[in-house]
C-alpha cells in the first residue's frame, strides 16, 4: 500500500532538509539485530528529536482506542512527511539488510494509535499473515509504569522479558514475527500515540486488514465518549 492514495492537507515548509529527513537512518544502521528471543531491534530516538515537536502538532485526531487506518483519518504536514518516508525505498532496504530478508512484491499495511484502554497489551505474537513489525512511538515523554511493550520470553510471563521499550521519543521498534515473537505491556489507559507498519504476505490482507479497522473506526467516529478508551 502506498501512502499517495491517502488524503492529505497542504505540508507546511517547515521541516528536515531533503538531505537530512525526520528518520535517522545511521543510527538504524548502528544498531546491531538482537535475536534474544526472537529478531528484533530498537532505536531509541529514531525520529530525530529536532523535528519530533513538529510531528507530533501534525498528528491526525484519532477517535478513540484501537488502530486506524490513516485513510480514516487527515493525515498532513510533517505528520505525512514522516510516513511517507517510512514508506520508502531507503528504509525497506535498510530492514531487508537488518533481517536478511527480501521484502520484494510484499505491501506494506499501516495503522495509527492514539489511545490505550486497561484491555490492551495483551501478550500476542501477531498474525501470521505479517512479516515485519514496525513501531514508531510518537509521545514526548512517558513515566508510567504500564504501556511499557516488553519483548517477551514466553506467551505466559509479562515478567519474563528481555527488554522493555518505553512508547516515547520517537523510538523504532522492529521484529521479525514468528510463532514465538511474543509481547506485550503492562495496563495503561490513556494517550499513547504510535504509528504501526507491517509488511504483509499479498495485498488480500491489506484490503481485509484495512477495511476491518476502517469500520471500527467509521463506528467510533459515531460515538466520540469513547476516545477516552
Amino acid at each position: 500500500m502506498t501512502l499517495s492514495s491517502e488524503p492529505r492537507a497542504d505540508r507546511p515548509a517547515a521541516g528536515p532538509s531533503p538531505e537530512v529527513g525526520f528518520l535517522d537512518m545511521a543510527a538504524l544502521a548502528a544498531t546491531p539485530l538482537a535475536t534474544d528471543p526472537y529478531d528484533h531491534i530498537v532505536v531509541p530516538t529514531f525520529v530525530r528529536p529536532e523535528v519530533l515537536a513538529g510531528v507530533l502538532a501534525d498528528y491526525p485526531d484519532v477517535p478513540g482506542p484501537g488502530s486506524h487506518p490513516p485513510s480514516e483519518l487527515t493525515i498532513r504536514g510533517r505528520f505525512a512527511a514522516l510516513m511517507d518516508e517510512l514508506d520508502g525505498p531507503a528504509f525497506r532496504r535498510a530492514i531487508e539488510e537488518k533481517f536478511g530478508l527480501d521484502l520484494t512484491g510484499r505491501p506494506t499495511m499501516y495503522t495509527v494509535r492514539g489511545w490505550c484502554r486497561p484491555t490492551d497489551g495483551k501478550i500476542h505474537t501477531d498474525s501470521k499473515t505479517k512479516i515485519i513489525t514496525v513501531l514508531v512511538y510518537l509521545n514526548e515523554a512517558w513515566d508510567a509504569d504500564g504501556g511499557r511493550l516488553r519483548i517477551l520470553r514466553n506467551g505466559t510471563d509479562l515478567n519474563d522479558y528481555v527488554a522493555e521499550v518505553p512508547p516515547h521519543g520517537g523510538t523504532l521498534l522492529v521484529f521479525r514475527r514468528s510463532e514465538t515473537s511474543w509481547h506485550g505491556h503492562e495496563p495503561f489507559d490513556g494517550k499513547r500515540r504510535a504509528i504501526q507498519m507491517n509488511w504483509v504476505t499479498d495485498a488480500d490482507v491489506v484490503a481485509y486488514e484495512q477495511r476491518r479497522h476502517r469500520i471500527s473506526t467509521v463506528v467510533k467516529k459515531l460515538n466520540p465518549f469513547r476516545k477516552a478508551g
